[in-house]
């Protein structure tokens, strides 16, 4: 069984996820199930099969969750230092071209969330900053072609 990387947060959040469906999502839908049962006929019933619909999503992922949680590795970036970009590392770096600056922290896939600025271990943008230091030139594909980003501050928080 392949372990998943993952921070402490991104662990608490995905236990968080299958807290609230578990005790909170299941027992809704149960109530939704039963009052659109109580209008009777279910073939033509609307409400019924959106109700259906919704449990087993949330069926199928709490499978999932359970199966992220079961395989995490939980890694502790408070206890992690040094210089180069390694997984937990928040990134601030600088485009060559514009000189926008912009952060990142390496994450797990499962907790990859790039509006927020956690991007996942696999991503060419991880995959090219890591083992770089302060100071390092990284090329990353992109869209219309490479970008250039310098290595301004690697911190591990």
């Amino acid at each position: 069984m392949e372990k998943i990387p993952m921070t402490a947060p991104g662990f608490r959040a995905l236990e968080d996820e299958l807290n609230r469906l578990k005790n909170t999502e299941r027992h809704e839908i149960i109530k939704a199930i039963a009052e659109a049962r109580a209008h009777g006929d279910l073939s033509e019933n609307a409400e019924y099969h959106a109700a259906k619909e919704k449990q087993s999503f949330i069926e199928g992922r709490v499978m999932e969750l359970e199966d992220q949680i079961g395989r995490a590795d939980v890694i502790d970036i408070s206890k992690l230092s040094g210089g180069s970009v390694k997984f937990g590392a928040t990134v601030t770096l600088v485009d060559v071209d514009t000189e926008k600056e912009r952060k990142y922290q390496i994450v797990g896939d499962v907790e990859s969330d790039a509006k927020h600025g956690r991007v996942s271990l696999s991503s060419p943008i991880a995959r090219a900053l890591i083992g770089k230091n302060k100071g390092d030139t990284v090329e990353v594909a992109a869209p219309g072609g490479a970008r250039s980003y310098e290595v301004v501050k690697v911190e591990f928080k």
